[in-house]
């Protein structure tokens, strides 16, 4: 097990139902936790590697209906 941090800008504030899609999100096979930013204009995920790659994480959270974009990971 590889467990990873990814961080997502949200492109703009959660609604409910997009909220909801967090929750859905978070019950994907792979996915350990999922938490917004206090400020409500991020959100990270962790995840094990082993088992999903950073596509599979970005596409269970946009499928869900979750607003994000990735964030500038500095390199």
């Amino acid at each position: 097990m590889t467990r990873v941090e990814l961080r997502f800008k949200l492109t703009n504030p959660l609604t409910d139902e997009q909220a909801e899609g967090v929750a859905r999100a978070h019950s994907h096979y792979g996915i350990y936790r999922i938490r917004v930013a206090p400020g409500l204009d991020e959100i990270s995920v962790d995840y094990d590697a082993s088992r999903m790659s950073e596509q599979d994480v970005e596409r269970a959270l946009v499928v869900n209906g979750v607003p994000i974009e990735r964030a500038d990971s500095g390199n």
